[in-house]
């Protein structure tokens, strides 16, 4: 099984290659040659999902020397629930992929790659260092995945001040292998200095570099996993394709949903559920890509306006009028965020993060008809307790705090502040290595 730079066909390379790499050369992102049917076939209802997660990766890796391996890696990455929950009947679920170590659905994605790179880099003579920019979440899983793995140094940017208190302990806990830089801008600026990093040939030279977004092959075909089981287990209880709403900022998780749908899971409609930052509802309303700098939100994981993961699905979808066939897209701005956090409370007695709720909001706003058509699942992204400062005043009552979480919020946390440029997290790189 080969993978392909969305900007040259001709780069071509295996699976291992791609984890290891995480951007093509050139700035490209990685995607299958093929689209194996074999995958979601091999998605058995009624099996554990790492056993699941395992049969669906292995057209992926076939010929790879991750193969063997993949039944093991599956195990470390997929080994807590990401439960369907009844909502309201049988036409509304939730799919609650926030019961892993750091509460957000990041851990499956950034747990595999753990596992597979830790495998990949036995024996090497320098570490990898592993660049990730973070508007929230995504810093937080990887670190606590890669945290004292051998071999492997973490270097996590995330903007100063724009992201939860929670967020930021989760992001800045860590040390050991793991450093943490606050950056004097958004997150597209921490975006852009990782990718810049990776286009450098003197930082090339000195380390060995590789990424932890969802740019990577690694994060993102993992989160197809719980799309595809989820789809298959209700198709086959219900004989109805499922049809996900999906909280997205940089639409690695979205463009994960579409994959799966691409290699044949039973999926019907996919509804990308936006912030106030709206680049990818207005390119599919307008038809012109306007990137814009992002707005920070109260769903800041979701503060994005230049998804990187929009470049994966132009490679399926070339223009805006294929793109509206096969998706649709709503912007939420923080006054209905907050209203239906209240209202989803005072209807279900439901919790949601501000992200979830972006999605939930989105779900109500469609006409009566169409919410009826659907056997819908809201994507439940981060738990609630992660952004306690804005759920319990809105809701009236302390948010239960997972185990996990607790644990962090014990560590000491510590951090470096830097500018937004690419000299800054050079110098950040340099004295680290010093």
């Amino acid at each position: 099984m080969q993978f392909v730079s969305t900007r040259d066909a001709q780069q071509r390379v295996g699976f291992s290659e791609a984890l290891a790499r995480g951007l093509a050369t050139g700035g490209g992102l990685y995607v299958p040659l093929e689209w194996p049917a074999a995958a979601v076939a091999a998605v058995k209802p009624g099996d554990a999902l790492a056993q699941q997660a395992a049969g669906f990766m292995a057209p992926f890796a076939r010929g790879d020397r991750l193969a063997a391996e993949l039944p093991a890696v599956c195990a470390e990455a997929f080994n807590f629930p990401a439960p369907l929950v009844a909502l309201d009947g049988d036409k509304l679920g939730v799919l609650e992929l926030f019961h892993g170590p750091t509460a957000a659905f990041k851990d499956f994605g950034a747990r595999f790659l753990a596992a597979s790179l830790t495998r990949l880099r036995r024996g090497a003579a320098r570490p990898l260092t592993i660049l990730v920019a973070t508007s929230g979440d995504t810093g937080g899983a990887v670190a606590a995945a890669f945290h004292r793995q051998p071999g492997i140094e973490v270097v996590v940017l995330f903007p100063k001040g724009q992201v939860s208190p929670t967020q930021q302990q989760q992001l800045t806990c860590w040390g050991d292998n793991v450093r943490s830089l606050a950056v004097r801008g958004s997150f597209d600026d921490c975006q852009r200095m990782v990718k810049q990093a990776f286009l450098e040939p003197a930082l090339a030279a000195q380390w060995d570099l590789s990424s932890a977004n969802s740019i990577n092959l690694g994060r993102l075909l993992p989160q197809a996993v719980y799309y595809a089981a989820t789809s298959v287990a209700l198709h086959a209880r219900t004989g109805a394709p499922a049809s996900f709403i999906i909280p997205s900022g940089n639409l690695g998780n979205a463009t994960a949903c579409v994959w799966a749908r691409r290699l044949g899971a039973p999926i019907a409609e996919i509804v990308l559920a936006h912030n106030a930052n709206r680049t990818v509802p207005d390119y599919l309303d307008e038809g012109v890509l306007r990137i814009r700098a992002s707005v920070a939100t109260l769903a800041s994981a979701m503060d994005v306006g230049n998804p990187s993961n929009l470049e994966r699905l132009t490679a399926l979808y070339p223009d805006a009028a294929a793109m509206r066939l096969a998706l649709s897209a709503v912007s939420v701005d923080d006054g209905a965020i907050r209203a239906r956090i209240r209202a989803d409370h005072e209807r279900f007695g439901a919790l949601w993060c501000p992200h979830t709720a972006v999605a939930a909001e989105a779900f109500a706003r469609m006409p009566a008809e169409r919410r009826k058509n659907q056997q819908w699942i809201l994507v439940a992204t981060a738990h609630p307790a992660k952004f306690r400062e804005i759920v319990e005043p809105l809701v009236g009552r302390p948010v239960p705090v997972p185990q996990a979480l607790e644990r962090l919020f014990r560590r000491r946390s510590h951090f470096t502040e830097i500018d937004a440029t690419l000299d800054a997290l050079r110098g950040a790189m340099m004295e680290r290595a010093a």
